[in-house]
């Protein structure tokens, strides 16, 4: 009656846990799992799985109008970030922004602590642009593993999980000691922590960059042509899998066509 839904969720809620820095990121790759709009389970999501709605998310048929949901990761994404704030050190460290580019889902989570005074190379504002390629540029590489990621993203999406997560927690473990360089540095002169937290961040970003391209030559060497191919040690060849599109998808086919495709001879 008032014109607006009484079922809305709550505008803040009380964690019964502290959130982490990880668990934050991962939020930031939700696509409405475990959920009744599950993205991945309807027949958009194609025979692959995949959680994602190509543009326009609103559409007719026979002029009644429909809707795909928004969820939190998107192919949309330029760049997304998670901040952190550590009122128990100095400014010039407890600041940590955690930045990537591209899909959050198949993006890596990079600390970039907020003084430095450079950004790396490969985030650098003019390198490359939406119609203009760089080899080097973070937006590019990201993207060219996330577009190969939709194409078979049941198949393909836990090989970037690992990777990324390897990054991350490492990252991650890493903080206590790079803050405590940091801190002794800091007692010494304020620039000189400044310059090592400079270094460390653009060196971070530089270096998960130029893994991810030869991320990305590795992906598209084992999933191309519709194949799976692992490493066959002592033999030229590697081992090959064809996995197809799996029985629910082939179930779906011949609903659909009935005996067009039936081999000749088959038994009913």
């Amino acid at each position: 009656p008032e014109n607006f839904a009484s079922n809305r969720m709550p505008l803040w809620i009380k964690p019964n846990k502290k959130v982490s820095v990880h668990d934050m990121m991962m939020f930031m790759r939700d696509h409405l799992e475990g959920t009744e709009l599950d993205m991945s389970l309807d027949i958009g999501a194609g025979p692959f799985g995949a959680p994602y709605r190509w543009r326009p998310l609103t559409w007719k048929v026979d002029d009644v109008a429909y809707c795909n949901e928004r969820a939190t990761a998107t192919q949309q994404t330029g760049f997304s970030f998670v901040t952190q704030s550590r009122s128990w050190l100095p400014n010039e460290i407890g600041g940590i922004f955690w930045f990537s580019v591209d899909d959050a889902a198949s993006s890596v989570y990079v600390p970039m602590y907020s003084s430095i005074t450079e950004v790396p190379e490969v985030f650098e504002r003019g390198n490359g642009a939406m119609m203009e390629w760089s080899d080097n540029s973070g937006f590019w590489i990201f993207n060219q593993v996330s577009n190969l990621v939709y194409t078979r993203y049941n198949l393909i999406h836990s090989d970037v999980e690992k990777l990324q997560s390897a990054f991350e927690n490492e990252f991650i473990d890493f903080t206590p000691a790079v803050d405590a360089g940091a801190q002794n540095l800091y007692k010494k002169d304020k620039k000189l922590a400044v310059a090592y937290l400079t270094n460390y961040s653009v060196n971070q970003g530089n270096h998960v960059v130029n893994d991810w391209k030869k991320f990305y030559q590795y992906l598209f060497m084992k999933y191309m042509d519709g194949n799976v191919k692992e490493p066959n040690p002592g033999h030229q060849n590697p081992k090959l899998q064809q996995p197809g599109y799996g029985e629910e998808w082939y179930r779906r086919i011949v609903k659909e066509t009935g005996d067009t495709f039936k081999v000749i001879g088959s038994a009913h």
